[in-house]
């Protein structure tokens, strides 16, 4: 083959495979269906709803406060002497029953004093005996020998100053031994009320003096948690003034031990009657009854109401009719909620809200039995936003 030959197979072949290709491209471009156009549609952001319902709700009011004594009295002996006697349960902490004893005095001298006053006593009424027998004679021997119309004597002669002088003497003389004998009981100290001690300095052989504290016991029948609130939050509440009746709002008073709760019932009997200029406060007194389970039987695991324990309290206030509890989170800029109306589209609607408690609200006006609210936040929300509610429920 010629050298002319070669060369012009090398450009002719590749030109070929080129065309080739070019032509079955072609073919299959002008063969290929045109691809279908979709609408895309906008489904909405993603929310979470809750359906709502109007109802009666009791008006709660939260607080703190510390447990302390509903009553409290120092002990302090009415004679001195030399302590002779401390129960065993005379320590802090030490609970009594009204009226068990709580130590004892020595009462030698006090019952040598109840034998003197009996001893005076009875001397007192030997001369009263002596005394009238004299005015019964002096009085028969002057109308013996007194004449008609004679003035009567003087009283000296009959015996009258010196008759109730002897009378005078023997009321002093008893008195006196009734002294003697309430000595002699004081010299055994009692408890006053059911109490439970707080504190104590006594010990056997101690000298006591009489009119000295040397013990503070605090009532265990009730106890006290003082509670301050805002002032206008007792609008709501039921607080007992002095000569009425009518009982406090009732309350729960909750206690926090090791992660659990237990709550124990009160009820508000007062209000200290005083506002803190500061901080606009007033307290309120709630007691309980009952405290340390003296009473009833005590179940596992709960403890004692503590003084000076720190405790949460929740007071029930008046009802309101006709309120939609709605959660915190769910109020909008200037007091309005968000809804989801029939078409799934928002609808910023302006409610009244009547109480706000804790992480609910109580609204009066705005909203329908059954309309959700938006629960999420939304950035650049706007009225006939389209929405994709997920429900959450009902409110109870």
């Amino acid at each position: 083959m010629s050298l002319r030959s070669s060369r012009f197979f090398r450009v002719l072949v590749p030109l070929l495979i080129l065309t080739t290709g070019f032509v079955i491209m072609r073919m299959l471009v002008l063969s290929r269906s045109a691809p279908q156009k979709e609408a895309r549609s906008k489904p909405g952001a993603l929310v979470e709803v809750l359906a709502v319902s109007r109802k009666d709700h009791q008006v709660k009011v939260y607080g703190t406060g510390t447990v302390q004594a509903s009553r409290e009295a120092g002990i302090t002996p009415r004679v001195s002497g030399r302590v002779i006697y401390v129960s065993p349960a005379f320590v802090a902490g030490g609970f009594f029953r009204k009226g068990e004893l709580l130590f004892e005095i020595e009462q030698a001298d006090y019952r040598l004093a109840v034998v003197r006053a009996r001893a005076a006593l009875a001397q007192a009424e030997l001369e009263l005996a002596r005394v009238n027998s004299n005015a019964v004679v002096a009085r028969r021997e002057w109308e013996a020998l007194a004449d008609d119309g004679v003035e009567e004597p003087n009283p000296l002669v009959l015996y009258e100053p010196q008759l109730r002088k002897a009378e005078a003497d023997v009321a002093a003389a008893r008195a006196a031994l009734e002294q003697a004998e309430l000595d002699l009981r004081r010299t055994r100290i009692r408890a006053p009320f059911d109490c439970r001690v707080r504190s104590e300095s006594v010990e056997t052989g101690q000298y006591v003096r009489a009119g000295s504290t040397v013990a503070v016991v605090a009532g265990t029948a009730t106890a006290e948690v003082v509670v301050p609130l805002p002032l206008e939050e007792t609008r709501w509440l039921n607080i007992p003034r002095q000569g009425t009746k009518r009982q406090g709002s009732p309350a729960t008073v909750r206690i926090s031990v090791g992660g659990e709760t237990f709550d124990r019932q009160g009820r508000i009997v007062r209000s200290l009657g005083e506002v803190d200029p500061k901080g606009r406060m007033t307290r309120v007194v709630v007691s309980v009854d009952d405290p340390y389970h003296l009473k009833g039987r005590k179940e596992s695991g709960w403890p004692d109401l503590e003084l000076g324990m720190f405790v949460d309290v929740i007071l029930y206030g008046e009802t309101l009719s006709g309120v939609f509890p709605i959660p915190a989170q769910a109020l909008r800029e200037g007091d309005t909620v968000w809804v989801v109306d029939g078409e799934d589209k928002l609808d910023i609607r302006p409610v009244t809200v009547v109480r706000r408690e804790q992480e609910t609200l109580l609204v009066r006006d705005g909203l329908e039995d059954g309309e959700r609210i938006v629960l999420t936040t939304i950035s650049g929300a706007a009225e006939g936003m389209r929405l994709r509610p997920r429900e959450q429920g009902m409110l109870q």
